[in-house]
């Protein structure tokens, strides 16, 4: 711990404050005495390891800041971070692979905990493009290069839409993470929507229960649904802060032109 680390007590109350619980909820959830709980955040009482992680958990603190909290408390780090290259991370890899190949004729891409590129399939080239050499230089921004108007901002027919529902998201996961880069990031990216003078119409009746991204190619406009996962169960921070965005069609005529794009690309 340095000078710059706030105390445990300090990131306690932050991870408090962001889940909107209170104290006394905390103790509850955790089975400890309320009173124990103060003493720690107000530095009177100074907690095992064990404690330190117990309470993270149930705050639901990323993994990196689960480490951070032991630095502050004077432990070791407990979660290493691993480069996804190692070889020990060889059977991530496999898994990141297996998901990205089965998802074919259809877009996915795997992102890092800045929305940075780190592997897509085949059938993410589509979002590719027209795209201008400059936004595709490492690390990549998927989220920069879905809205910048030299990326997908200008190929998208609904822009406003999906900025609104992308960037709510992107705030959301700021917020709940406390990450600055995250807070940055959507500053950007509604800056350079508002410039292109985007905006969210009043929605009509849809019979599809999920907002679609609707992107304009050479084979007409396209519809896409958007998922996001999460790997279950990490122990590693690079494998915490990894997210899957896989696109689905959103109606039977972008299938069939996935389908057929990707019978294109076959040897």
């Amino acid at each position: 711990m340095d000078d710059r680390t706030p105390p445990l007590g300090v990131l306690l109350r932050t991870w408090r404050g962001r889940r909107r619980i209170s104290q006394m909820d905390l103790a509850h959830r955790a089975g400890v005495s309320p009173r124990h709980l103060s003493f720690v955040e107000t530095g009177r009482a100074k907690p095992s390891r064990e404690m330190v992680l117990h309470l993270a958990e149930h705050l639901e603190v990323p993994l990196r800041d689960r480490n951070g909290m032991l630095l502050a408390a004077g432990f070791a780090p407990a979660f290493r971070e691993t480069d996804l290259t190692s070889s020990s991370m060889a059977p991530v890899r496999d898994a990141l692979e297996l998901v990205l190949a089965g998802h074919e004729p259809y877009p996915a891409v795997v992102a890092d905990r800045r929305w940075e590129l780190v592997m897509a399939n085949a059938a993410a080239g589509l979002f590719l493009e027209g795209v201008d050499p400059q936004l595709l230089e490492p690390p990549v921004n998927v989220l920069r290069l879905t809205f910048h108007p030299d990326g997908l901002g200008s190929r998208l027919v609904n822009l406003g839409e999906w900025a609104d529902h992308t960037l709510g998201r992107l705030g959301r996961e700021a917020m709940v993470t406390g990450r600055q880069e995250l807070v940055d990031l959507e500053a950007e990216l509604r800056d350079l929507v508002a410039a292109q003078g985007a905006y969210t119409p009043v929605p009509e009746h849809d019979p599809l229960p999920a907002i679609t991204l609707r992107l304009a190619t050479d084979e007409g406009e396209l519809a896409f649904i958007a998922t996001v996962a999460t790997f279950g169960t990490p122990v590693d921070v690079t494998l915490d802060e990894l997210v899957i965005e896989a696109f689905l069609p959103a109606d039977r005529r972008t299938a069939e032109v996935l389908a057929e794009r990707s019978r294109a690309l076959q040897p």
